[in-house]
């Protein structure tokens, strides 16, 4: 068995959110940042839900539903010219919390104003805390 300090230990423990849509004007081309696009979004945050399945409390766990506002937020306004900055960001407001211990972001463009282009653009990333 290897012995896992507190620091490097991450829960097994995974909150899926998936279907978070907003439309947002990030992009590097001219027709992104007028035109914009939608944006669809799925995180998976990982953290340990031990306490709250025991007591029931929200205090205890991570409450979700403001980020995602938040998260909503910047989508509709940020003005980045990479989808890998909106990206980040959105990790960074997952990690502030101090009850999520990693997040994965999967963040697509959907049909992105891109000349002759009909599909969709994605990255994922997943940061964890330091």
């Amino acid at each position: 068995m290897t012995d896992r300090t507190q620091a490097s230990f991450i829960p097994s423990d995974c909150i899926h959110l998936e279907g978070i849509r907003a439309y947002g004007y990030t992009g590097f081309f001219v027709e992104e940042q007028k035109l914009g696009q939608w944006y669809e979004l799925e995180l998976k945050l990982w953290l340990d839900v031990s306490k709250p399945a025991q007591t029931d409390c929200l205090d205890d766990t991570y409450d979700y539903s403001a980020d995602i506002q938040v998260i909503m937020n910047l989508i509709r306004t940020a003005k980045f010219r990479l989808i890998e900055r909106l990206a980040a960001a959105i990790a960074d407001i997952i990690l502030t919390s101090g009850k999520v211990e990693q997040v994965y972001v999967r963040l697509t463009k959907v049909n992105p104003p891109i000349p002759n282009f009909t599909g969709t653009v994605s990255i994922e990333i997943t940061r964890t805390v330091r």
